[in-house]
Formats: C-alpha cells, sequence, structure tokens
C-alpha cells in the first residue's frame, strides 16, 4: 500500500557526486547544484571509518561538508547546517526572515525583507507609531536595543530605502550585504524573542521539578515523624 505524500518519511540524503539540498547553506538559493569537489575518510581510534566530502554551491561558491559512515552512504551530518527560525519569533516577523533567506542571492530583495522583518519585531513589541526611524529611536530609548544595535538597525533601514526608491548613486548590494542585514534580523530576534522565550521555559522546568521534587514520596515520608519504638514516648518513672 502507498501512504499519501503527507505521510511518506523523506528519502535519506545521499553523499553521492552532487548534494541534492533544498537550500544552499550560505546563500539561500532553491534547488541549488551543490557538486563534489574532494573525498577522503578518516579511521576513528576505537575502529570503523568515516568519510567525508567536500561540495560546493555552484551560484555562491560556498563549500558543505558532508559525513557518512559509508562510501556514497546516507549523511549522517552536514556542515554548515542552514539556519533555522524559532517559532518563538511571531510569525509576520517569521515569514519576512525567511523571505530574506530564501532570497540572498538575490541582495536586493533580501535587504528589503530582513528590514521589513525588523518593522515587524518592533511592532509586535508595541512600537507602532511613526515612521520605521522613530520605531528605532524610541525602541533604543526604552532600552529595549542598545545604541550600537539602534545605529546597526538605521543602516539596515537604510540599505533597504536605496533598493526600494532605486538610488541612483547608491551601488548595487552584493550577497554579503544581504547576509549582514539578515544577521541584524536574526541577532534582534534572538534578543526580542528568543532569549526571553528560552529564560521562561528553563523558569517554568525549573519550577516543575522543584514541585516534582517536595510531592514525591521519598520527600513525604522524610519530613513525616518517625514512628520507630526509640522515636515513641518513653514510660514515666
Amino acid at each position: 500500500m502507498t501512504l499519501p505524500m503527507s505521510q511518506q518519511q523523506p528519502a535519506p540524503l545521499t553523499a553521492g557526486n552532487e548534494l541534492p539540498l533544498d537550500r544552499c547553506p550560505h546563500c539561500g538559493i532553491g534547488r541549488p547544484r551543490i557538486s563534489l569537489v574532494h573525498a577522503t575518510s578518516t579511521s576513528p581510534y576505537g575502529g570503523g571509518q568515516r568519510w567525508w566530502k567536500v561540495y560546493q554551491c555552484s551560484t555562491c561558491g560556498g563549500v558543505v561538508t558532508a559525513e557518512s559512515l559509508i562510501e556514497n552512504g546516507p549523511v549522517r551530518t552536514i556542515f554548515p547546517q542552514g539556519r533555522t527560525i524559532d517559532e518563538s519569533i511571531p510569525d509576520r516577523a517569521r515569514r519576512h526572515l525567511r523571505e530574506a533567506m530564501d532570497t540572498l542571492s538575490s541582495p536586493s530583495a533580501s535587504i528589503v525583507a530582513s528590514a521589513s522583518a525588523v518593522d515587524a519585531m518592533l511592532k509586535a513589541r508595541n512600537y507602532r507609531d511613526g515612521s520605521l526611524y522613530a520605531r528605532i529611536d524610541q525602541a533604543a530609548a526604552a532600552h529595549l536595543i542598545t545604541s550600537d544595535m539602534a545605529l546597526w538597525a538605521h543602516q539596515v533601514r537604510l540599505d533597504a530605502n536605496d533598493q526600494r526608491h532605486a538610488d541612483e548613486d547608491a551601488p548595487f548590494p552584493e550577497i554579503s550585504d544581504a547576509q549582514r542585514c539578515l544577521d541584524f534580523a536574526m541577532a534582534l530576534a534572538e534578543i526580542l524573542f528568543v532569549l526571553p522565550s528560552r529564560v521562561t521555559r528553563g523558569i517554568q522546568a525549573s519550577a516543575s521539578s522543584s514541585s516534582s521534587s517536595s510531592s514525591s514520596p521519598s520527600a513525604s515520608s522524610s519530613s513525616s515523624p518517625s514512628s520507630s519504638p526509640s522515636a515513641s514516648a518513653s514510660p514515666s518513672v
């Protein structure tokens, strides 16, 4: 019986002459051609063998390394891993970040998407009035972000304005420019949403662990009065 597509497990990635990734972890281009340029193997001290293959993206020239336990076998690990977007980031900002990642090979589009992600994140923290310029300054004045982060945010905003308004004096952006803007947007998401979410989960886990310990049978028995004969009242004399 054939399972529906939604229930089928994805085929394992195989380290062949090409690495069939959905996106390049460097430039983010979809369906990239990532071709083998070098292969070698190593022998761990405890025995066995590990196969390593080095691939190159034909679009950006970025290098990807894949490890498998047999030659041309299923891939165990890939370096670098593609970026992920934490679920704690609000949906609209998360979508803009994904768009910025997916269009890194088209720097103008990626830069605009990164600036939109910054805008969406500030609005999610209730900085909604005025322009993005004003909201960045409001966030810095309220110490939501540092003054240095505000300067970086303004640079991303200006870079996006150059692309939106087709400034004739502005040079065409490179992938490195788009990556810099995305790096800031991801850093802002980490500070505003991801880290606070981790702290909250850590506090909840700690409280849950403490509650479980205090209600365990061993804890209750150790806190109850001893019922041994030696602890009973001695007869009066």
